[in-house]
């Protein structure tokens, strides 16, 4: 079972940027993949998108998919870890 973090933003911050919450968790999940600081299941994961919904976000942004067999592991070991392998 995993813990939340919870990290402060004012509102008069997230009205700036014009944004909904889900879509600031969105691109911060799309900067740390591109940055290679997050993979792309645990991007996903960040997301609460299916992968096919979230490859198309990464498409529509520009953002190219980097997935290398230390992502493919991980997102193997998050199957076991969720009963789905």
């Amino acid at each position: 079972m995993s813990s939340m973090v919870a990290i402060p933003i004012s509102r008069e911050i997230v009205h700036a940027t014009r944004m909904t919450p889900e879509e600031l968790r969105r691109e911060l999940a799309i900067r740390l993949f591109q940055q290679g600081k997050l993979s792309f299941g645990k991007a996903r994961e960040m997301t609460g998108m299916s992968v096919w919904a979230f490859q198309q976000l990464l498409g529509s942004q520009g953002a190219l998919v980097h997935y290398d067999v230390a992502d493919y592991e991980e997102d193997l070991a998050n199957l076991r870890e969720l009963g789905r392998l």
